[in-house]
């Protein structure tokens, strides 16, 4: 998120929290290099889920509700919508505190997966950024959240 033009949607600290998240969803080689190995600064699946939904209430309502202030347009929105709700449905299955295996290996993570790469490659290229960077970890995320 480093060449992302950060000030340019109102609630962009917002949007940032949804694309890290979306990003590490969206990246199995991370998830099983990062996540699955217990690579300290990544934090977890949970975390992810929680930084996907914890100040936007998407858990809650459609992300068609920020567009204009977290997302872009309809489409970005529509994706995800789609995200959330198959990231979702998984972790109410094998709950919030199951090991990252458990997610991993479920059998709707790679179309969870697919989804979340499809909102992550959306809205990195809206923001001018190269989609296919590695994440970046939380530290960095709370730097650039706190620099702008």
């Amino acid at each position: 998120m480093g060449g992302m033009p950060l000030n340019d949607m109102p609630w962009w600290r917002w949007r940032s929290n949804v694309r890290s998240a979306l990003h590490m969803l969206s990246d199995q080689a991370f998830q099983r290099d990062v996540w699955l190995a217990g690579v300290d600064g990544y934090g977890d699946v949970t975390d992810a889920v929680y930084r996907l939904v914890e100040d936007t209430w998407l858990d809650s309502w459609s992300a068609e509700k920020y567009v204009g202030t977290i997302f872009r347009d309809s489409q970005e929105a529509a994706l995800v919508d789609t995200a959330v709700l198959r990231v979702l449905r998984i972790m109410h299955q094998v709950g919030p505190d199951a090991p990252v295996s458990a997610y991993l290996d479920h059998a709707g993570w790679p179309e969870a997966v697919r989804a979340a790469r499809d909102a992550h490659v959306r809205l990195a290229v809206s923001d001018g950024e190269e989609p296919d960077v590695p994440p970046r970890t939380l530290e960095v995320l709370r730097i650039l959240t706190r620099s702008a």
